[in-house]
């Protein structure tokens, strides 16, 4: 007999051999559930081709669904030799709705990735005294996140993104039954559709020069 139990396991065991990592290349650890995706966003980054990149799912990730960050050790190492982590919730959390990763919309969680590969592209202009500066502000000033989640966007939008990125805004703020706080804080820290769309006029005016 099927029970509500026994497809919540039957989902979880899933969920755990599709998180075994495989390499999408010599630089990049990805989990196989989401290899499709991961290649997709990461084709939009040429500069990264050889910067090590491990995608990683976590159980729970504090007051976030997703979070690119450096290995510790290699914030004192030469910008070649950095390493980084993009940590990715089992389950994304919105508001009050659960969404397991692997029901989420492909072309959702490619602006999702996107949208942390600029923060590596971000932490790759920084020495290593301004990243761990970086990772001090972030965690004490909402101002400082702001410019930090908006510098992320920008990074996307200018790698040529900006699709993925508006289909995962528009996910996020208009079919995922947030509540108006949640909504509000995401207006405050990301770029809106409509800067996206400024950027994209301003980068294509830069290409056509």
């Amino acid at each position: 007999m099927i029970t509500p139990e026994s497809v919540k396991k039957l989902n979880y065991l899933i969920l755990f051999i599709f998180s075994f990592p495989m390499v999408a290349s010599a630089q990049h650890i990805i989990p196989e559930v989401i290899t499709q995706e991961a290649k997709i966003a990461l084709s939009h980054y040429p500069e990264l081709t050889d910067v090590a990149i491990e995608f990683k799912f976590k159980k729970n990730i504090k007051k976030s669904t997703m979070q690119a960050q450096p290995s510790f050790w290699s914030v004192f190492k030469s910008k070649k030799k950095r390493s980084y982590k993009i940590l990715i919730s089992e389950r994304i959390k919105i508001a009050d709705s659960v969404y397991y990763t692997k029901d989420i919309p492909s072309e959702i969680m490619i602006g999702w990735l996107g949208h942390e590969l600029g923060h590596v592209m971000d932490y790759q202009q920084r020495s290593g005294l301004n990243l761990i500066a970086f990772g001090f502000k972030y965690i004490t000033s909402k101002n400082y996140i702001r410019e930090a989640e908006r510098r992320a966007d920008s990074y996307a939008v200018n790698h040529g993104m900006e699709t993925y990125i508006l289909a995962t805004k528009e996910f996020i703020l208009k079919k995922a039954g947030l509540t108006q706080k949640y909504v509000d804080r995401i207006k405050n820290f990301y770029l809106s559709p409509e800067e996206i769309m400024v950027l994209v006029e301003e980068r294509d005016a830069a290409l056509n020069e």
